[in-house]
């Protein structure tokens, strides 16, 4: 089904994709800038050229939903993989490829295989090759890109295995890659629709509490089980640069090879029997095992038992070693991290993690390097008496960063400690380079390394550089941005002496360009893209970041666009769409921060409301919808109060500029936007009509927490009854468009929520329209799919928000 009407207006008869007015149609066309991959120095960039929006077609494509996966069964390669953390790995192909060297134009690549599909682009270790998948309609196949000459071949005829996500792990030598390739005879898969149950569906309560998020395309049965075991099972191949391939292990369902900095070790990661069916596939039992060189098994690092019975809260772990890899500045150390609370945040103790230290030939016992105060995050290896740690709480937002020695352990050094959300207190990202192994470390001088940051203030945003000296925590500023009229950002410094840094530099108008900035002088950058100006029509939209103050003096602030042309005196009153999404906080200081950056590109994609400007709308974009909960008080105890008071200083400052009719205003949202959109259309009758794409509106249904909220319904049945829309229906008189993918797989947003919502907004009366798009999930994808929302949103703000002879009713 397509569209779903309610009250006066029609129902499409029968349903068709619909295309949006010109102005919309050519913004939605135009072709992205290409996506930039460059080697450690700078010498080379890799344009990787996308399509705007896939073809329906594509999406169309036969798949299996296993474990968190949505894979083809037919090219045994993953669209989708959504893991427990709710943040779906979306799969999007590359159709074409560039070159570019400093002070020269790009150049195509030869040799590529008609009509490219190109994925999981991997540098080898001395950044002289890529090697990238190609996805044919039997199979994904390997090649590889010859950076030097600028041709690509094929390498072997083996097909890779992509259902658990990249397959290609270069060997240290970069002579020759480990690929997870499928067997000769992959097993064979079920049908689940036609195959003969042995049973009934079973599941047991032994009375251990053991909650989970809704979570979609789980495991179910038998059948499922054996297709997934099926799906995922690899053998791993070793596939030279010349020569034969040879077998190299397996077969096992393969999830992660690693080979230790001098490549005199693997470490391979493993799915086990028996699978869960409550959780996503990084909850399944696994086993971590140590191969040498020659394709060896030497022993078994660890096994992790199934982990869906975590205790409760965003920071529980499982016990045991957790976290495995290698450390990146020794020949082979392999290092975990290990709870010490039990994985339960709940539990009181002075350190939460511990991480160990395992150096070759493994026959000694492992060696702690550090304890930390919260949960430990990531570690940035550098030499032997420098690395960096950093730890976070969520409950708290806190954040610390110390300092360490790997080879001589004792008390590590606090460097920062901060608020997580606070923008402006952020010290930078550690400038990081390829050590002889070709793995990325700190950048080190001595004592002295470096940080890059956003450079968000009060005053705007100004990108830095610092120079931090790790033995005194002394700070130095290298370099700080003075663009006024533009945006940049720092990607990394690309010298050994730190004197140079790749940076991106943008305008409203004009897309991301790469340059290379000498921090030491002020001479202009030197430019290596020109990708241009790819919205002609939004030249001279004014745009500004505005500025405002809830009603308890809460600063918020929202991106302002205005139609070119538009009188500033306020002679001509404008329809306006406000476009927001809520984030929680734990104190109003970081909730107030200004992060919109008025000089930055406009880019589009299928969430942007900007299309809007250019048929005539005020449009305000990123509008602040902060929800902050400080000490004991959670952020949601106050939700809705805060919402209708954020929504109602938008408001407010937009109308005290004089340009827009506060009658014909529209909110909309994506997600937890949607959620924010029905419930300011259920409180409020300030708006005109409601745009709810992919929400959640029942929160009964989500019951054991649902975007930042830890509590379960039990624990508060209020605050899940307050904040949900369906169980105020019967408030809802102003017209909302629902949209959904047919086939969401966000665990949060099940498409049955924009079902029952309707059902019951059409049961008591509210004036509705429910559009499920064929194929798509949490987020569109489709040409027709997006093309369709863009005129289905048109046609709802154009009927529900021109202005109208005074006595008629909407046309239909």
């Amino acid at each position: 089904m397509l569209a779903c009407m309610a009250g006066a207006v029609p129902a499409q008869t029968p349903p068709t994709y619909r295309q949006p007015p010109a102005s919309i149609l050519a913004l939605a066309d135009a072709p992205p800038a290409p996506q930039v991959l460059h080697d450690s120095r700078a010498t080379t960039l890799v344009l990787l050229q996308r399509d705007a929006y896939p073809p329906l077609a594509e999406l169309a494509a036969p798949e299996l939903r296993l474990g968190g996966l949505r894979v083809d069964p037919r090219t045994h390669v993953a669209h989708t993989i959504t893991l427990s953390d709710n943040r779906p790995r979306r799969l999007d192909y590359v159709r074409g490829l560039s070159l570019q060297r400093v002070g020269a134009p790009p150049v195509p690549v030869s040799g590529l295989p008609p009509r490219p599909r190109l994925a999981y682009f991997t540098w080898s270790p001395d950044e002289r090759r890529l090697a990238f998948l190609h996805v044919a309609d039997d199979g994904a196949q390997v090649w590889l890109l010859e950076l030097a000459s600028g041709h690509a071949r094929r390498l072997g005829t083996a097909r890779a295995n992509a259902s658990l996500g990249n397959p290609l792990t270069w060997f240290r030598d970069g002579q020759a890659l480990l690929v997870r390739a499928l067997p000769k005879a992959p097993p064979a898969l079920t049908d689940p629709r036609t195959a003969i149950p042995a049973g009934p569906i079973v599941r047991v309560s032994d009375g251990h509490k053991a909650s989970s998020r809704t979570f979609q395309d789980l495991l179910t049965g038998p059948v499922d089980d054996a297709n997934f075991e099926a799906l995922t099972t690899s053998v791993l191949l070793r596939v030279p640069l010349q020569g034969s391939v040879e077998h190299w292990a397996g077969p096992a369902m393969v999830r992660d090879t690693r080979f230790s900095p001098d490549g005199a070790w693997l470490l391979v990661e493993t799915l086990q029997r028996p699978f869960s069916h409550r959780m996503p596939l990084d909850r399944f039992p696994s086993r971590h095992d140590l191969f040498d060189r020659t394709g060896k098994l030497v022993r078994t690092v660890t096994q992790t038992p199934a982990s869906d019975d975590l205790p409760r809260g965003r920071m529980a772990v499982h016990t045991g070693r957790r976290e495995l890899g290698w450390r990146a500045d020794a020949p082979a150390t392999l290092t975990w991290v290990d709870a010490l609370d039990g994985g339960d945040p709940a539990r009181s103790v002075p350190f939460r993690d511990a991480l160990y230290g395992w150096t070759a030939p493994f026959d000694e016992p492992p060696r702690l390097l550090l304890q930390t105060v919260n949960r430990l995050h990531d570690v940035l290896w550098g030499d032997d008496e420098h690395a960096i740690a950093h730890d976070t709480w969520w409950d708290t937002r806190e954040a610390r960063s110390y300092v360490f020695s790997p080879a001589h352990p004792g008390a590590p050094r606090l460097l920062f400690q901060r608020d997580l959300q606070d923008r402006y207190a952020d010290p930078g990202r550690f400038s990081m380079r390829r050590n002889a192994y070709g793995e990325a470390v700190l950048r080190l001088r001595g004592e002295q390394t470096w940080l890059l940051g956003e450079g968000y203030s009060a005053t705007g945003q100004f990108p830095f550089v610092d120079r931090l000296d790790l033995a005194s925590g002394r700070r130095a500023r290298v370099y700080q941005s003075t663009l006024r009229d533009r945006a940049g950002t720092l990607l990394e410094l690309s010298d050994d002496d730190a004197s140079r840094a790749l940076v991106t530099i943008e305008s409203p108008d004009d897309a991301p360009d790469y340059f290379l900035r000498n921090l030491s002088t002020s001479a202009p950058p030197q430019r290596l893209t020109r990708f241009g100006a790819p919205y002609p029509s939004l030249r001279g939209v004014h745009k500004q970041v505005l500025g405002y103050r809830r009603a308890d003096g809460l600063a918020l602030s929202g991106v302002l666009y205005l139609p070119r042309g538009q009188d500033r005196r306020g002679q001509r009153k404008l329809p306006l769409l406000i476009w927001a999404y809520p984030v929680e906080y734990k104190d109003k200081r970081s909730a107030g921060q200004l992060t919109a950056n008025p000089h930055r590109f406009t880019r589009l994609d299928f969430k942007s409301p900007l299309y809007w400007v250019t048929r005539g709308y005020a449009v305000l974009d990123q509008t602040a919808f902060p929800i902050v909960g400080e000490g004991e008080r959670e952020p949601n105890d106050s939700y809705l109060p805060q919402l209708l008071a954020n929504a109602r200083a938008a408001i407010d400052a937009v109308d005290a500029l004089g340009v827009i009719d506060r009658t014909r205003v529209a909110i909309g949202g994506h997600s937890y936007g949607a959620f924010m959109v029905a419930n300011l259309l259920t409180h409020t009758d300030w708006f005109a009509a409601g745009i709810a794409r992919s929400g959640a509106y029942n929160r009964t249904l989500t019951p054991f927490g649902f975007q930042r909220e830890e509590r379960t319904y039990w624990q508060a049945p209020a605050v899940y009854t307050q904040m949900s829309p369906f169980l105020h229906a019967e408030r809802m008189k102003t017209p909302l468009l629902l949209i959904h993918g047919q086939d969401d797989g966000n665990a949060g947003t099940h498409t049955m929520q924009s079902e029952r919502y309707f059902d019951a907004l059409k049961a008591l009366g509210a004036p509705a329209r429910l559009v499920l798009l064929p194929h798509e999930s949490h987020a569109y994808r489709a040409r027709e799919s997006v093309l369709h929302v863009l005129w289905e949103q048109d046609e709802w703000l154009e009927r529900h928000l021109r202005p109208r002879p005074e006595g008629n009713e909407p046309p239909p």
